[in-house]
């Protein structure tokens, strides 16, 4: 087989198994157009709404996925796989591993691996998705589909990557978010049977409660990478160029608290202050209420002794 022809199909297999074996990946800071067809037709499903239309019941869908996943993703593949900020039960954990790899942003393994190191080396030669270093585009999504990106190194992770089920997670990631697709496709099948006054159908459901949901979630949680590095402000003098932003905070449910979270990202908290808000704090605090997770870590007073506003 042609070296040209074995990478396409070692792509394609790569669709729905990321360990896929192959003999060249190409060039590691090229992005793979064939393995990137699936992201691609990510955004094209959401014209769909051109023939579906839209609905009450379609959006609520829609913007209750949203919601449930952008905290799945800031407040456990974040605050809790890549930081370990708090404390669950491996029941606990897988639940919202699975909620995570639901938004198609690859399993959790690969994203605390990758944002590891995008602490160790923040906005150095080494950091993928540098605004400063690589440019917007390329930072807001492009290094996201290169064979280097693609890859999770599991030396990163040793503490997470003794569990079978996260490996799992990792290795088959478009199980989860396909899962997803067809459950809307489902639920908006059923309604049109059901309750046909809601004005919804299967087409419809999958269109806004999996297309436009997921692909809005990528964008938004991008937006940390691409724009927090770049506009807002510095209470802190951390080595990157990481800034606070409250519209990003308001749009990522506390990550563009992103200056405070580079100085001291051992907390649970990003939102430092009271006005701060950081709807992902709020919703770890009433699991922890509930007992579903626990010590949660706090800001250190030396921390905040150090702002200099």
């Amino acid at each position: 087989m042609r070296p040209e022809l074995s990478r396409w199909t070692a792509s394609m297999r790569r669709w729905v198994d990321t360990q896929a074996a192959s003999a060249s990946d190409g060039p590691p800071d090229r992005i793979d157009w064939t393995r990137a067809l699936p992201f691609a037709l990510l955004h094209a499903g959401c014209l769909g709404v051109i023939a579906t239309g839209v609905s009450p019941v379609a959006l609520a869908v829609a913007a209750a996925l949203y919601v449930l996943r952008m905290f799945a993703l800031t407040g456990f593949y974040h605050r809790y796989f890549s930081h370990r900020t708090f404390r669950t039960s491996r029941a606990m954990q897988l639940v919202f591993a699975i909620l995570g790899a639901s938004c198609a942003q690859r399993g959790p393994l690969w994203w605390a691996a990758h944002h590891r190191h995008h602490h160790r080396h923040a906005d150095d030669d080494q950091d993928l998705h540098s605004p400063a270093r690589h440019g917007f585009w390329w930072s807001h999504m492009g290094w996201f589909l290169t064979p280097r990106a693609f890859a999770t190194d599991l030396a990163r992770v040793p503490d997470l990557r003794r569990y079978r089920e996260l490996r799992w997670l990792d290795r088959f990631d478009a199980a989860v978010p396909i899962a997803l697709a067809l459950l809307c496709y489902a639920l908006g099948a059923a309604l049109e049977r059901l309750a046909p006054g809601l004005g919804t159908s299967g087409p419809q459901m999958l269109v806004w409660g999996f297309f436009i949901s997921t692909v809005a979630l990528f964008h938004a949680t991008v937006t940390i990478n691409s724009l927090a590095h770049r506009y807002g402000k510095r209470r802190y003098d951390t080595a990157d160029d990481s800034r606070n932003n409250a519209w990003l905070a308001l749009l990522t449910f506390g990550e563009g608290w992103h200056n405070n979270h580079h100085f001291y990202p051992g907390s649970a908290r990003q939102g430092f202050r009271a006005r701060e808000i950081d709807l992902t704090w709020y919703g770890l605090r009433l699991l922890a209420a509930a007992g579903l997770i626990w010590d949660l870590k706090p800001v250190p007073a030396w921390v905040l002794a150090r702002a200099k506003e």
